[in-house]
């Protein structure tokens, strides 16, 4: 592949793993902080203290986390074709791409949350605020910079996943550095898909913690 065709098409897939990892970010976050908000607050001894409504949620979301990602793309096929009509492309790749994020930062957020001092919680309980006050106002402002840390996480595993995504026609950079890169064997195709991943993972860590320190100091 020639110089200016290899930039046309790293710029192509590069813009198709953007818009992959976007949306399933969004989604995932927007479903996977309330999961895990639900998470800690009906754990044992917490607000809503439901253990049971808490065991089933937590195999709901142990299930979702136990697939690897390459299977859940085959397993999802079906699902993926009713859903966008196609099992091939970007947009296909986002149903899987979303499901395997879901729960991930379910677990994520259940974590972050969990680390917020529970004296924090007590105080506010006897200021009399009610469960939406103390999420909105205490665990979620107080788990934010370690939230941030876990979104930036959730960025990069979708990342890697987009690429792998590629094994299955699911567009990209993974598609560009499989179709062009290895069964073509072109090995500048493959090195410049790697250089771009490496730099996005780079980029994307660097913002994920400068944003984080800086909560922190706020």
């Amino acid at each position: 592949m020639q110089g200016q065709e290899l930039l046309q098409s790293l710029l192509l897939a590069t813009s198709e793993t953007f818009y992959m990892v976007g949306i399933s970010t969004l989604v995932a976050i927007v479903l996977g902080l309330p999961l895990g908000l639900l998470l800690v607050m009906t754990g044992p001894a917490n607000l809503l203290d439901f253990p049971q409504v808490h065991k089933v949620l937590g195999a709901i979301v142990n299930t979702g986390r136990s697939f690897p990602f390459i299977i859940l793309l085959v397993v999802l096929t079906p699902l993926t074709r009713l859903i966008v009509g196609t099992s091939i492309g970007s947009t296909a790749a986002l149903v899987p791409l979303t499901l395997a994020a879901i729960p991930f930062f379910g677990r994520i957020a259940e974590t972050s949350i969990l680390e917020v001092d529970k004296g924090l919680i007590e105080a506010a309980q006897a200021m009399g605020c009610n469960y939406w006050q103390i999420v909105l106002k205490v665990l979620i402002p107080e788990a934010l910079p370690s939230l941030i840390l876990g979104m930036t996480i959730l960025i990069v595993s979708l990342l890697n996943s987009s690429a792998m995504a590629g094994a299955v026609g699911g567009g990209g950079l993974g598609n560009l550095a499989i179709q062009y890169g290895y069964q073509r064997f072109d090995v500048g195709v493959m090195f410049s898909t790697i250089v771009v991943l490496v730099a996005l993972v780079q980029i994307i860590q660097f913002i994920g913690d400068l944003i984080a320190q800086r909560m922190r100091k706020r």
